[in-house]
């Protein structure tokens, strides 16, 4: 039998992927990161700062320096990259295909920025790290930043970093920008966690995404790790410990553009395996034509009741108090007192292992 011609196959997606036609990003979005932007777009001062950073910023000068010292995809550069592109894109109904390039860097990695237009960035160490299925996951996570409209607050969120270096001679306008940046981070980390959703809905192919989550974490090493078992460690680090460890989770976290990765491979499969996954690919989802008519108010109420129900099912020590609290619990004092145990120190032993025990983890 003879081969089809490629030309009726340039934008079909491989391996008859469903399509979602004029899905809207409210299908994937995860409730956490709606209400983080709420909570940022709310900061004192992050209007301002946005609308002048909005006209700064060197849009163009961005795109020079990827166009000259990087490689744009195209069906003549890196092809198999460019192929998955355009199916994501089609996947998610996204009109135009955005510009990507690969940049030379060790360090895995991938970003979508932009003002005006996004931008998708991958490095040569994530390409060289990831199978091709596990690599359509990543390029459709970052499809679907482009498609939340990620790319603008990720843009600003690089500028602000880099100046915040700049100015930390400062006090005060370092304070200011540092507060617009934590707030940004805390944005930014919920964020993945949508854009995780995305590459799920792309790859259509749950192994194969947290495959690529266990190399990011362990590198290129699979016949040495095991999916349930690298879950179980999200387990652990989601339940284990004392309020001590609560708080040093909250301080390791801070520094962080992402979320750690077993917590995002957590997430991700337990979104998989929800009534609201398998109503999406059955064809029951949110189109972008019904956007203008979304409540904000639904969407806060829908992204609180999701904190309320994370805290009232976490295991997470400092959670459980906190549910606790919200329940009229007796003896919180007691009970923070013994959650605590010496992490204060009033002369007890165990305080001179403190320091060797809190290194931090957000390098």
């Amino acid at each position: 039998m003879p081969d089809v011609p490629n030309e009726q196959h340039d934008h079909v997606p491989g391996r008859q992927r469903r399509s979602f036609p004029g899905i809207s990003s409210r299908a994937y979005e995860h409730p956490a990161d709606r209400s983080a932007l709420v909570a940022l777009r709310k900061l004192t001062g992050f209007d301002t700062v946005f609308k002048a950073l909005s006209g700064l910023l060197p849009e163009r000068s961005l795109r020079l320096l990827f166009l000259s010292d990087s490689v744009r995809v195209s069906d003549e550069q890196f092809a198999h990259l460019y192929a998955m592109l355009r199916d994501a894109c089609q996947i998610l109904d996204l009109e135009k295909v955005p510009p990507m390039y690969v940049n030379q860097d060790p360090q895995p990695n991938a970003m979508c920025i932009g003002l005006d237009e996004p931008i998708i960035v991958v490095t040569t160490g994530l390409v060289e790290l990831l199978d091709e299925e596990e690599m359509r996951a990543v390029v459709g996570h970052e499809v679907g930043h482009a498609l939340s409209g990620h790319s603008v607050y990720r843009t600003i969120l690089l500028f602000l970093t880099s100046l915040a270096l700049r100015v930390a001679w400062i006090p005060l306008g370092n304070l200011a920008i540092m507060a617009i940046v934590t707030a940004l981070r805390e944005w930014f980390r919920k964020s993945e966690l949508s854009a995780d959703r995305a590459g799920l809905l792309v790859g259509q192919d749950l192994k194969a995404s947290m495959r690529g989550l266990m190399k990011i974490a362990g590198g290129n090493h699979l016949h040495e790790m095991n999916v349930d078992a690298f879950l179980k460690q999200a387990e652990e680090y989601e339940a284990g410990g004392d309020l001590r460890d609560s708080v040093l989770k909250i301080l390791n976290v801070m520094p962080r553009s992402h979320p750690f990765t077993t917590v995002r491979a957590a997430e991700l499969k337990r979104w998989a395996e929800s009534r609201d996954f398998q109503r999406l690919m059955d064809g029951h989802y949110p189109r972008r034509s019904e956007d203008k008519d979304t409540s904000v108010t639904d969407s806060f109420r829908e992204s609180a009741a999701h904190y309320t129900d994370h805290v009232k099912n976490s295991k997470d020590p400092l959670m459980k108090l906190v549910s606790d609290i919200a329940g009229g619990a007796g003896d919180l004092g007691g009970r923070m007192r013994r959650g605590f145990g010496n992490f204060g120190g009033n002369g007890g032993g165990n305080t001179g292992n403190h320091g060797a025990q809190d290194d931090p983890a957000g390098s």
